[in-house]
């Protein structure tokens, strides 16, 4: 059985600014095992623009894994469809080399997001599937833990590389958040100061509770 997999991730950057910064994720700290990329089609159907790039990227695989894959890179197609229009962009990746052994094939929606308009909510999903017999199950779950992994080390990757594309929108950003998190300290502080006043309250009333009740005889 294929497992599935599937997150959603915030990028506090504009939709627009997600789209310019997706073509220059590669270099960034976080991607390493990315070799080489190459556009092999690319043209305009109405006001959507498609686009097919190839991608060979390291194959490090457990010891218990060199039986069945040998290889020290993997090729990846990349296909992906931009509507600037409607602000939408999809993208769909597949390795096409050992496929029997291990097949991941990933989709992801970037979307305006609709909490706020200036940030980019991507939606991703993954299959992963092994043909290997008696060992597919494995593989499998092998794949799913390793790309559930990945998918932080590309999160933070495209972060790094929007971050340096729009300084003022990550400075804004990380201004932001000091504030939030300021705020929050400030309530929980307030909380704090609010039940020592109400413990302290309760521990002087107890004995003259106490002292008020009548005595039994």
């Amino acid at each position: 059985m294929v497992k599935y997999f599937e997150n959603t991730s915030t990028f506090y950057f504009s939709w627009d600014q997600v789209a310019q910064g997706f073509w220059k994720r590669y270099p960034n700290p976080e991607s390493n095992h990315v070799l080489t990329e190459d556009t092999v089609f690319r043209e305009m159907r109405g006001h959507k623009l498609y686009t097919k790039r190839l991608l060979s990227k390291t194959n490090r695989v457990p010891k218990w894994g060199e039986r069945f894959i040998n290889a020290r890179t993997v090729k990846i197609i990349e296909e992906s469809v931009v509507d600037p229009k409607e602000k939408v962009l999809v993208t769909y990746t597949r390795n096409i080399g050992y496929v029997r052994v291990m097949s991941v094939v990933e989709k992801v929606v970037y979307t305006v997001s609709k909490e706020n308009p200036n940030w980019t909510i991507a939606q991703r999903s993954a299959w992963i599937d092994s043909q290997v017999f008696g060992f597919g199950r494995a593989i499998q779950a092998f794949g799913l833990e390793r790309f559930r992994k990945n998918c932080q080390k590309m999160v933070g990757g495209f972060n790094y590389v929007l971050s340096t594309m729009f300084p003022h929108t990550a400075a804004a950003k990380a201004s932001s958040s000091e504030e939030t998190s300021t705020q929050i300290s400030k309530k929980e502080a307030l909380k704090d100061a609010a039940k020592k006043a109400t413990d302290l309250a309760k521990s002087k009333a107890g004995p003259i509770y106490a002292s008020c009740q009548p005595n039994q005889t």
